[in-house]
């Protein structure tokens, strides 16, 4: 499995990326296939049942933090995504079902997450990972015709104060955790980007393969 370390983008031009590299796997290009890492600027998502509520301060105060909003075409409510958090999005044709693609996503976090000795576990009745009662990781994906986009958002040395903004995937009174903060440690992205692409890859039954970042390629089917 191909992936790549892009650093921190925009959240716009990660989802271009990423509609990018589903348009050619519809067009029956099979190397494009790619999970993307990264981390983004300081975003707000709104995933397709995302509830204006669910920000829970205003605009200005947003904009004091050089916080953006984002709609996403993801499933979910509202999430954050910034400096410190690993973003993985695999963009690939689905060989079964979406929920064992997201099982095999939540189960990834899990093994970089052991890594650390954290103990963390996935909940399908409140979709992301946890460990004890604390969120760790956000999950959302899309699928088009077989092929997924989006993925899941992994805090490692996130802000987690920047969670006080938002009504977290939509689950009220509830606490979002890092890696840094369970286990002390403060790893870098870089790393942790790796070893969740040996993790999913595992998973996916093939080998991680890191491969540099190449120019966007946009086909005229990318946009719909």
């Amino acid at each position: 499995m191909n992936w790549q370390w892009l650093g921190r983008i925009d959240y716009a031009d990660a989802v271009t990326r990423m509609e990018a590299l589903r348009a050619r796997i519809l067009d029956g290009e099979v190397a494009a296939e790619t999970l993307l890492l990264c981390e983004h600027a300081p975003v707000i998502t709104l995933g397709r049942r995302a509830r204006a509520e669910h920000i829970v301060v205003s605009a200005a105060a947003l904009a004091a933090r050089g916080v953006t909003i984002a709609q996403s075409s993801r499933g979910g409510d509202v999430t954050y995504h910034g400096p410190g958090q690993l973003v993985a999005y695999p963009v690939m044709r689905l060989g079964t079902g979406v929920v064992d693609h997201v099982c095999r996503l939540a189960k990834a976090a899990i093994a970089v997450a052991a890594d650390f000795g954290i103990e963390a576990r996935f909940d399908r009745a409140r979709p992301g990972v946890w460990a004890g009662d604390a969120k760790l990781a956000a999950v959302g994906v899309h699928v088009h015709r077989r092929v997924a986009i989006h993925g899941l958002a992994l805090n490692v040395t996130t802000a987690l104060d920047a969670f006080d903004l938002i009504v977290p995937c939509g689950l009220h009174d509830i606490q979002v955790t890092s890696i840094a903060a369970l286990s002390g440690q403060s790893p870098a992205l870089p790393d942790v980007a790796a070893r969740f692409a040996e993790a999913f890859a595992r998973l996916n039954g093939r080998t991680a393969c890191a491969v540099p970042d190449q120019p966007l390629q946009l086909h005229s089917s990318s946009v719909e």
